[in-house]
C-alpha cells in the first residue's frame, strides 16, 4: 500500500530531479529546511498545504500538477486500471440529441470514414454516468519538459 505522503514525496522529487536542481536550491527557494524537505521527499513527513504550495512555487510547478501526478501514483498502487465508462443519464441524452460530426471522406481513397458508417448503424448509445470519474495518467518525470515563464 502506497501512503499519500510517499506519493507526494515521489512526485516532488521527480519534479526537482527533472530540473536538475539540488535539495539545497529548492529548500532555500521554498524557505524550508533542507532536512525537512528531504524528509518530505522520502515520504517520512506529512507536508501541510502551505508547505506543499511553497515547494511547488520553488519548483515552478503548479500544485494541481503534483496532485494529478499523485492521484495517478495512488491509482496505480491500488491496482485500478482506467476503464472505458458507459454513457448514461443526461450525458447520454445530450449525445443522442447532438448529431455526430463525421470526418469528410477522402474522395481519392474511395473509403467512407468509420465515424460516418458507425453513425448510420442503429444500436444502443453509450454515455458517461454523472458520478463517473475519468483518470488520465500523468506523464512520467523523464517525459516532462518544464518551461519556466519569463
Amino acid at each position: 500500500m502506497t501512503l499519500l505522503r510517499e506519493a507526494i514525496g515521489d512526485s516532488l522529487r521527480r519534479a526537482r530531479l527533472a530540473q536538475h536542481r539540488t535539495l539545497r536550491e529548492v529548500s532555500t527557494s521554498a524557505r524550508v529546511s533542507l532536512g525537512y524537505l528531504s524528509e518530505v521527499e522520502r515520504g517520512r513527513k506529512e507536508a501541510s498545504s502551505e508547505l506543499l504550495a511553497a515547494i511547488c512555487e520553488a519548483l515552478d510547478v503548479p500544485l494541481s500538477r503534483v496532485l494529478w501526478d499523485v492521484s495517478t501514483i495512488m491509482a496505480g498502487a491500488d491496482g485500478s486500471a482506467p476503464r472505458e465508462p458507459a454513457l448514461t443519464g443526461p450525458a447520454a441524452e445530450h449525445e443522442a440529441a447532438a448529431p455526430e460530426q463525421a470526418a469528410p471522406a477522402d474522395p481519392d481513397a474511395g473509403e467512407v470514414p468509420a465515424s460516418a458508417s458507425a453513425a448510420a448503424e442503429p444500436g444502443p448509445r453509450i454515455g458517461i454516468a454523472e458520478d463517473t470519474r475519468i483518470v488520465i495518467p500523468a506523464p512520467r518525470a523523464e517525459m516532462l519538459v518544464l518551461v519556466k515563464g519569463m
